[in-house]
């Protein structure tokens, strides 16, 4: 027994009762005999344990607050309006389109920037696409013909016109093109309008339209 200390406590008295609240254990994690563990059982291990659950528990339930005011914000200012970028398409009649932002309607190019608003919000006459054509424009809405200073909307190359006044957008080495289709007559044509096929409506009408005169003599007509 250790001297004694005033008050009548002793060294050996605090060892002895220190040792009842935090009981040694065997060298396995087991408490020794004749001691007391904590209350529940599962010292500070089950404490920590606890500590982290509720942690997670709280960032949890702020994660969802979070979600449920976004989804609140969105609800009452709704979802900000989508702009789809410049897109090409293919119209009804094989050509190539402007498609317009509701994702159905396809203006045929050489309806783009013509004064007129054929998309339902007006896309095909935006300001900053018109503003300085063909240089703003698209680049698939363009063609340029055998002079490079002069173009064409794309598609009008190939539809039987001679839409560049040289015919380059319908003749190669510029523009290869496929033959003349049914509604046309191939030939040399007399007529400016017009490259190396001629409608067949034209055929047989009297007027020579052909170098060769084949629109009145060889042409079968429409």
């Amino acid at each position: 027994m250790g001297p004694p200390v005033p008050g009548g406590w002793s060294w050996e008295l605090e060892a002895r009762d220190m040792n009842k609240i935090f009981p040694q254990g065997d060298g396995n994690g087991n408490a020794a005999a004749g001691t007391k563990a904590l209350p529940g059982g599962e010292g500070f291990g089950s404490l920590c344990c606890s500590r982290r659950g509720a942690c997670l528990s709280a960032f949890l339930l702020l994660l969802l607050v979070t979600l449920a005011a976004l989804i609140a914000l969105v609800t009452i200012l709704g979802l900000p309006p989508r702009t789809p970028g410049v897109q090409t398409c293919v119209t009804l009649m094989n050509r190539t389109g402007f498609l317009c932002h509701d994702r159905r309607s396809c203006v045929p190019a050489s309806r783009v920037c013509d004064g007129v608003r054929t998309c339902a919000q007006g896309e095909d006459e935006d300001e900053a696409m018109c503003r300085d054509v063909p240089q703003s424009l698209p680049s698939f809405l363009v063609a340029r013909c055998g002079n490079p200073t002069s173009w064409i909307y794309s598609d009008q190359k190939c539809d039987g016109i001679n839409n560049c006044g040289d015919c380059s957008d319908e003749l190669s080495p510029v523009t290869a093109c496929p033959p003349c289709g049914p509604g046309w007559w191939r030939c040399p044509s007399t007529v400016f309008k017009y490259c190396d096929c001629i409608p067949r409506v034209l055929c047989r009408d009297h007027t020579q339209h052909c170098s060769d005169w084949s629109d009145e003599y060889s042409c079968p007509g429409p």
